[in-house]
């Protein structure tokens, strides 16, 4: 697989992600180091799963190919649910954003690299060109979410955005689960 390929699929993978990482990032009370473990979070995942994709991917793909939009869905959804709840209560904090829900955001956003590794990476031989691969997807997804984070720090200076942005941004993330759960 050449570099340019590889980016285009790490770049694809990590759309979800910054997605995720931009509507968290309008949430007022959403700390640098909040930031920092979605951001790794987000990266770790994608680097895991595509990797474990590679190893457990035919079977994964036989058997639950359905499923990961799904699930993965219908937790943004969930988040987006609490994100929507936050904003009623008009809380400076951003108590939807804790470890468990970093970690679910994470799993939720990479569960499609999964069977991308097995997809993409089934010519590939050997444990380090599959390694590398994999960590640059992961990498990629890192510094797009970064990027996100940039954004939502610029979004939240418009002040309609910033009064609404547990609304907005629960709402996205409702209307992303939804939309991949059924695409």
């Amino acid at each position: 697989m050449n570099f340019y390929s590889l980016f285009v699929i790490a770049l694809a993978l990590s759309l979800d992600a910054f997605g995720v990482a931009l509507c968290v990032g309008l949430n007022n009370g959403t700390t640098l180091k909040l930031k920092a473990m979605v951001v790794a979070s987000s990266g770790f995942f994608q680097f895991l799963f595509s990797l474990i994709g590679v190893y457990a991917g035919f079977i994964f793909n036989t058997y639950v190919a359905s499923m990961p939009k799904i699930v993965g869905g219908a937790l943004i959804g969930v988040v987006g649910i609490m994100m929507l709840k936050e904003g009623m209560s008009n809380r400076d904090k951003c108590y939807v954003l804790k470890p468990w829900t970093i970690i679910v955001l994470g799993v939720s956003v990479s569960i499609d690299a999964m069977v991308i590794g097995f997809t993409a990476f089934n010519n590939v031989k050997g444990f380090l060109p599959i390694f590398i691969n994999t960590f640059f997807i992961g990498l990629v997804t890192l510094v797009v979410t970064s990027v996100a984070f940039v954004l939502s720090k610029h979004l939240r200076k418009i002040e309609i955005v910033s009064k609404y942005a547990d609304y907005i941004g629960g709402v996205i993330l409702i209307l992303f689960g939804i939309k991949m759960m059924l695409s």
